[in-house]
């Protein structure tokens, strides 16, 4: 029972924290990947040089930065068109789903997402990563509702004072 109550005030805890379980990156680590992706268009196959730019990519999307982010996806969103093999094309999507999520663009993220799903329908990263995306769909509900309704409460208050005023100098 204590566990039942735990999780539940955790989830709770989550709803209003807006706490997710994907991964997040510090700068040192885009910076090493920058450098490894410098080093790789020295003198490194093809191979080489892709694995590295995913490896920035990832980098990228799961940083701290908003600006990191967008360039992750620039670069993601450059690099579908060209990609061939599916399962590279499978984790450019869901790190492309990954960089729209910390953007706040869930619409797309989940989009995208749910194509990963489609390719691999048990995959848990994505079925993470979708749950996540769910739950801040909820909670940007939720809060929009607050507004709403607190702005309407406002605008009742307001009419009803103006009618008040209005009645008694009549």
């Amino acid at each position: 029972m204590d566990a039942k109550i735990g999780k539940f005030l955790d989830s709770i805890g989550n709803f209003f924290t807006g706490s997710d379980t994907i991964p997040w990156c510090d700068s040192d680590i885009v910076l090493g990947c920058e450098r490894e992706v410098a080093e790789a268009e020295k003198d490194s196959s093809d191979e080489r040089k892709s694995e590295c730019l995913l490896r920035l990519s990832w980098a990228l999307v799961h940083s701290k930065r908003p600006e990191d982010v967008q360039r992750g996806i620039a670069m993601l969103e450059g690099s579908l068109p060209s990609t061939s093999d599916p399962l590279q094309m499978r984790e450019k999507m869901y790190l492309l789903a990954v960089g729209y999520y910390r953007s706040g663009d869930y619409t797309r993220s989940r989009h995208l997402v749910d194509r990963c799903l489609e390719i691999v329908p048990d995959w848990r990263q994505a079925i993470t990563l979708k749950k996540s995306i769910e739950d801040h769909i909820k909670k940007d509900g939720v809060i929009g509702i607050g507004i709403a309704a607190t702005a309407v409460t406002a605008v009742g208050l307001v009419a009803g004072g103006l009618a008040a005023a209005l009645s008694r100098k009549k």
